[in-house]
């Protein structure tokens, strides 16, 4: 009787601190991927090198390229992501790779044009080496605003 109400003990105590780690790896995907939406904002393309994985792939309305191409054009404001109005926000851990879905308005200046567009926005991470590094930024057009 004792092993089995200890067994049980164990089971329900594992089961608890496994969505406990799960819980804390969502949140700091989270926090990793709002921190991001500033980094953007700021044009703070020495944080966001780190972050980025070499081979990331970043599709937007526009087109498709990479962590070069994306960090030029956010270097040179060609686009600037001046402000993600964050309305939805979920994630999915599947071994070491994180996929969050975010559901933004997103204001932004392109061309020299500024323009606010909803987006349904999926960020792909990876943890490399104790970190997280994104490897896929994807940018879907809704047809109405988020609010």
């Amino acid at each position: 009787m004792k092993a089995t109400i200890i067994g049980l003990f164990l089971i329900i105590f594992s089961v608890q601190l496994s969505f406990a780690q799960n819980s804390a790896a969502e949140e700091e995907i989270i926090k990793l991927s709002k921190d991001k939406w500033e980094w953007m904002a700021e044009k703070n393309v020495e944080v966001l090198t780190k972050l980025f994985h070499e081979k990331a792939v970043f599709v937007h309305m526009g087109g498709a390229w990479g962590t070069e191409r994306e960090l030029d054009i956010i270097k040179s404001g060609g686009i600037w992501y001046k402000k993600a109005d964050i309305h939805e926000v979920s994630v999915n851990i599947i071994d070491n790779t994180a996929i969050l879905l975010n559901r933004i308005d997103l204001l932004a200046e392109v061309g020299g044009n500024e323009v606010t567009n909803p987006f349904e926005v999926t960020e792909v991470y990876v943890k490399q080496d104790r970190s997280w590094k994104l490897t896929a930024l994807s940018f879907t057009r809704l047809m109405s605003p988020s609010r």
